[in-house]
């Protein structure tokens, strides 16, 4: 720390590598792979097949300003944020189904125009979640084991979004905001009985839910065996694994993939993983694993070492919602998972996921920034 630094007090941002250049280069990769998935489809669309790689591009390099920004705000000021992102996202969820702003795509409704850009606010709604669980359990300490108090509060925050995400509809967001509050009550001391009463009275409510409309009915059937139906439900995970099956060890090579050739439905998105396994086979996708492993353990180590609670939470919660993202999508891929419409962290194509992401990272570089045993 410099002379200057200490009699003003401030802290000197030290940049950590260990959980930067992992980043990046998924940041880097993902831009070969978003214009090697897109080219052709940007080209039945837009007449450009360089369409996806110049908004990847621009959305990489405003991201990359966005995480730096970040990494220099004292993250004890989301503290004196919560409430106020909290009401943003809310009023954001609100506003997509309701104001006339939203932009309906696949049948959902999960963006707002707001003049020339479109903004999903889920993915801002889900880092709202993590600020909000981190600054209400580190305020309740103890009485995080009593239920009125520790549990109930946060699963009707959670109730609250879940009704929002439903409207649109948007069920593979439901489950990770459901798994990121139940993960993140548990690792924060909530008492086991309550978290697992809240299993057992939703799992059959889950399963009615699933069983209710026939098309969910027959995408459940298509997970279990995609093969029986190539030509209809199964047709994504099919396809999919077959892109993985023909990659082999070292890939076909970028570019010379086949599937994305309108097989793939998506695949500069929720199936960009599947575009990686085909084009740069086994190895291409061991590289991937590394890279975000890299990344997710730095995040649990910088929440081991925060200098509070709130900090420590906050990084542990940044961490399992990147994890559960990831594992999601690449669960979805490999077809351990019925369809989700998730992207994959800072691969995929997306500005919105991008720079939330981004920011988040930064979040938890600020937070390892303050402890110098991280």
């Amino acid at each position: 720390m410099t002379a200057t630094a200490k009699r003003n007090g401030v802290q000197p941002l030290v940049y950590d590598l260990g959980l930067l250049f992992p980043v990046l280069l998924l940041v880097g990769m993902g831009i070969v792979m978003v214009y090697s998935a897109s080219s052709a489809l940007a080209i039945k669309k837009f007449g450009n097949g360089y369409f996806f790689l110049q908004k990847q591009a621009m959305f990489s390099l405003i991201g990359i300003v966005v995480l730096v920004v970040f990494s220099y705000i004292p993250f004890r000021l989301y503290r004196v944020l919560v409430y106020p992102v909290l009401a943003a996202a809310i009023a954001m969820l609100v506003a997509v189904v309701f104001s006339g702003l939203g932009v309906t795509a696949g049948g959902s409704a999960r963006w707002l125009q707001l003049g020339p850009v479109q903004f999903q606010p889920s993915e801002l709604a889900r880092l709202a979640l993590v600020i909000y669980m981190a600054y209400s359990m580190s305020k309740k300490g103890e009485q995080l084991r009593d239920f009125y108090v520790g549990f109930l509060p946060h699963f009707l925050v959670l109730g609250l979004f879940t009704g929002l995400l439903l409207v649109q509809p948007d069920f593979g967001s439901i489950v990770i905001f459901a798994a990121l509050t139940w993960i993140m009550l548990f690792v924060g001391g909530c008492r086991i009985t309550h978290l697992l009463s809240v299993v057992v009275v939703l799992a059959p409510m889950a399963w009615l839910f699933m069983t209710q409309a026939e098309y969910r009915v027959k995408r459940l059937m298509s997970f279990m065996d995609p093969w029986q139906y190539p030509a209809d439900e199964g047709y994504q995970i099919v396809h999919s694994l077959m892109a993985f099956g023909t990659g082999g060890i070292t890939g076909a090579g970028i570019g010379k993939g086949y599937q994305k050739l309108f097989y793939l439905p998506e695949p500069h998105t929720d199936f960009i993983f599947s575009v990686v396994g085909e084009e740069l086979g086994l190895i291409g996708v061991m590289t991937v694993i590394l890279l975000y492993g890299i990344m997710l353990m730095r995040g649990i180590r910088i929440a081991r070492h925060a200098q509070d609670r709130f900090g420590s939470l906050l990084a542990m919660g940044i961490t399992v919602t990147l994890g559960l993202q990831v594992c999601t999508n690449m669960g979805v891929a490999l077809g351990m998972l019925p369809t989700k419409g998730l992207t994959l962290p800072f691969l995929s194509y997306g500005g919105t996921s991008l720079l939330i992401n981004m920011a988040a990272v930064g979040i938890m570089m600020n937070i390892g920034a303050r402890d110098a045993r991280c």
